[in-house]
Formats: C-alpha cells, structure tokens, sequence
C-alpha cells in the first residue's frame, strides 16, 4: 500500500521528470535551431583570427618603430698614404663586403668630406631600429685594414619621430624607391629654451610660416630627427639635394622667418658628396 504522501510524492517526481524531458527536448530543438543558422568557428579558425589580428598589429608596431640616425665623421692619418696599391685594393675589397654585410641589418650611406672639410675625409651615415647594431658595425669598421688608419672626429646620434607640427611632410628616408641625390648638408640644431616656454599654437603658428617657406623647395628632401636625451642637440638636420645653390636659397630663406629668432645654434653645417666606399678609398691617396 502506498502512503498518500509518497504516491503524491510519486506523482511530483513524474511531472517533474516530464518537464524536464520536454525541456531538454524544446534545448535540443534550440541547438539545432542555432547549429543550423551560426557557422561553426572551430578552434584552428580562432588561431587563424588570433594570428591575422597579431600580424596586424606587429606590422604596425613595426612600421611605426622609431629607428636610430647615426652620422660620422672620419679623418684619415696621413700614413695610410704610405700604403702600397695592393694594400689599398685589399682594403677596398675588405670594407665594401663589411658595407655589404651591415646593409642587410640596417641602411648604411658613405659620403666624401674631403677637400670640403678640414677636420674629416668621409662620413658614414646609419640607419637602425637597433643601436646595439650601430654599435657592431662601428668596432668592425676598427677591425678591417682602413680601420687602422681612421679616427671619428664628430659623431651625431638621433631618432625619427612624429612632428607634433605637421604630418604633411615626407621624411627623405621614407622614400625607399626613389634615386639618393648627390649632395647631404648635416648640421646640429638647437633652439633656445624661450621657445619651448611659448603656448603651443604660438609655436605651431611659427613653424606653419617655416614649413610654407619649405614647401618652395620641393627637389630638397628632407630628414629631421631628434637628440633630445641622447645627443648634445635638439634636432640633427639631413638635407639631400642635387643643387646646392638651390638648398643655399632655402637657408637664407628660412633666416627671414619669425622662427630664426629662436635658433641658438645651427653649427656646423657640413656638406657631404655621395660616394661609393670604393671611389672615397681611391681619392685619399
């Protein structure tokens, strides 16, 4: 005989049995109602997506990496005159296969100073996101026979950065395709802590009328990048030009704009001819 409690109890437990049975069932009609309408996004997709949206943003932070300017100027000692002509090839040959080795690192440019400067003979101009690169390639340039020979005289470290004044104007190292023009003036650059101090609409107003004064020169590239903290400037300026008496034209230019008034120094200006490492090594003598 069953207690009327536990035939109710009994009851309870089948209703409740039959809900959940009509539950699960209208669930599973739910999933397939879902499975047939959404793709199925399997775990090796996820990993895909996960990949493409890293890739993307690797590529970003790549192309927004700030890279290293390093300009250097070299004397020769007049006893590398002495060398015999077989040791002046075997050089040659010795350091266009460490130029060739270091521009698979970073972006290494050779110009000749010489007859135009007193205090140096060539520059090397580097280009790197790494200055522990800069650094390895400078002690092999001390490794190889014309290392033995050389002394830096002038050494000029910055960075490329985003000019909080324009973005309208191309750096000259961004243009990878284009032709190297014949002639590099590079020069120090520091503006005087007043100009700092001013609002920066102020300063923006100024470098509108400098960049305007700019734009006349079009054929003159320019590359501007910044010593704050690591050099004794503010900027170094790098101007490629095939005419010098067109980029002379712009200085005298730009000493007319308000903006001159803050220069403190601009010294000193050193013109640089470019030249393969093998023609540089034939005119020392």
């Amino acid at each position: 005989m069953v207690d009327i409690d536990e035939k109710d109890a009994n009851v309870n437990n089948d209703h409740e049995i039959n809900n959940s049975r009509k539950n699960n069932n209208e669930l599973d009609k739910t999933n397939n109602d879902v499975n047939n309408t959404t793709p199925v996004v399997t775990p090796s997709e996820i990993n895909k997506q996960e990949q493409g949206v890293n890739s993307s943003i690797n590529d970003q932070i790549k192309e927004n990496k700030e890279k290293f300017f390093s300009f250097t100027f070299y004397k020769v000692d007049p006893k590398w005159r002495w060398i015999n002509e077989i040791g002046k090839d075997e050089s040659s040959t010795e350091f266009l296969e460490l130029l060739k080795t270091a521009n698979t690192k970073m972006k290494v440019k050779t110009y000749s100073t010489i007859g135009l400067r007193h205090d140096s003979e060539f520059m090397i101009w580097t280009i790197s996101s790494s200055l522990e690169n800069i650094q390895v390639f400078s002690s092999k340039i001390y490794s190889t026979i014309l290392g033995k020979y050389v002394e830096p005289t002038s050494t000029f470290l910055s960075l490329t950065r985003k000019s909080i004044y324009s973005n309208q104007v191309k750096p000259g190292f961004e243009r990878e395709n284009e032709t190297p023009l014949k002639y590099l003036v590079v020069y120090p650059f520091i503006k005087s802590r007043e100009w700092y101090l001013l609002p920066l609409d102020k300063r923006k107003q100024m470098m509108d009328e400098h960049i305007k004064v700019g734009r006349k020169y079009p054929q003159i590239r320019r590359n501007t990048t910044y010593s704050f903290g690591i050099g004794d400037q503010d900027f170094m300026l790098a101007f490629e030009t095939d005419d010098l008496l067109m980029f002379q034209n712009l200085i005298m230019d730009l000493r007319e704009t308000q903006l001159s008034k803050y220069i403190l120094k601009d010294l000193p200006m050193i013109p640089c001819v470019l030249k393969n490492m093998d023609e540089i090594i034939k005119s020392l003598g």
